[in-house]
């Protein structure tokens, strides 16, 4: 089960990036967080770029929505995503 923080307006939603794959890809999930594959390699933020456009895409949200509050530099990150509720974000990601 993804560990999911509801919160006025959205979402928290733990994610384990891997960078430098060969696609842009949810793989599932794992002890609770959601990991995902980007092509973008970790490097001057584009890694966390290309996770927030991806998740936009995926979510049909805008970019401004996503906001990343932890993990900048790290695989793991804590984002913050507003106008989607719990039950929409699982069914859209898994």
């Amino acid at each position: 089960m993804l560990n999911i923080t509801e919160i006025p307006g959205g979402c928290r939603l733990e994610i384990k990036v891997q960078p430098r794959s060969s696609k842009n890809q949810i793989v599932g999930e794992q002890e609770g967080v959601l990991k995902i594959k980007l092509t973008a390699p970790p490097v001057d933020g584009e890694a966390n770029q290309a996770l927030i456009n991806f998740l936009s895409t995926c979510l049909k949200i805008p970019k401004k929505n996503i906001t990343l509050l932890k993990g900048e530099t790290s695989r793991n990150k804590l984002l913050e995503i507003k106008g989607i509720e719990k039950n929409a974000l699982i069914k859209l990601l898994l």
